[in-house]
């Protein structure tokens, strides 16, 4: 019984299911001539799940597009391919300047689309929590019965082995911007998560060589969508190139 709490705890701190979820108004409807920036959320979210944040980033003037897709029932292939359709009919072949902002799962689906499909027009990429190097709630409970019954067939995919889906994606080729929390609020993290992490993904998980700049963050897994400071260094890296109080980029 034990085992099993720990288990469905773990599930949910990878899909990040709080109380905050909920629906805000949207504040879309930013200029044509705007550069527009396409959001994706993480595991176990929906089409609510970055809305303060797409609402901050409209107030910057951005023309921002919210992706959907259904992260705990399909295999990565076909989450990729969801995410890919909505951005051709958003944001592809419109020749203006396109941004993509993703939280946990979502940089991977964004990393992994952006690796298959070069799009002229791409800006910049910012990246919140996201395991680039895989996740160790996956190495320890990925084989159990109900984290594959709660979790779905993408979570399974997320270890830190060299097949798994972080490991096989291709070095970044755009100027990408890492956000990484500290804030761990979960109880799982001293256990199985080594060294400073945001309560689901360890901090060195989210490193990736190649990339232009890297900030740590006073924040927590799920709490970092909803961080004003996050939203701005986010802006500040699409509009410079580089995060206002970054920290020094490692591999």
């Amino acid at each position: 019984m034990k085992r099993a709490l720990l288990i469905g705890a773990a599930v949910a701190a990878l899909s990040g299911l709080t109380w905050l979820g909920l629906k805000l108004p949207s504040l879309r409807g930013t200029a044509p001539t705007a550069d527009q920036v396409v959001l994706l959320h993480g595991l176990g979210r929906g089409e609510n799940a970055m809305l303060l944040l797409e609402n901050r980033m409209t107030r910057a003037g951005y023309e921002v597009h919210s992706i959907d897709y259904p992260s705990l029932s399909e295999a990565p292939d076909t989450l990729v391919q969801t995410v890919g359709e909505q951005v051709e009919r958003c944001c592809a072949n419109n020749g203006r300047t396109v941004h993509f902002v993703a939280h946990s799962l979502g940089g991977l689906l964004t990393r992994t689309y952006l690796d298959r499909r070069p799009l002229r027009n791409l800006g910049k990429v910012v990246l919140m929590g996201t395991p680039n190097k895989g996740s160790e709630l996956v190495d320890e409970f990925g084989d159990l019965w109900l984290f594959k019954v709660v979790g779905g067939p993408t979570v399974q995919a997320l270890g830190t082995d060299e097949n798994s889906l972080p490991n096989r994606i291709g070095a970044p080729y755009y100027p990408l911007g890492i956000i990484a929390g500290n804030g761990a609020i979960s109880p799982l993290a001293k256990k199985w998560l080594r060294g400073e992490n945001d309560g689901v993904v360890a901090v060195e998980s989210t490193k990736l060589e190649g990339m232009t700049d890297f900030l740590e963050l006073d924040t927590s897994h799920t709490l970092m969508r909803y961080d004003a400071q996050v939203a701005e260094e986010i802006i500040h890296f699409l509009e410079h190139g580089y995060f206002s109080h970054s920290s020094p980029a490692a591999d």
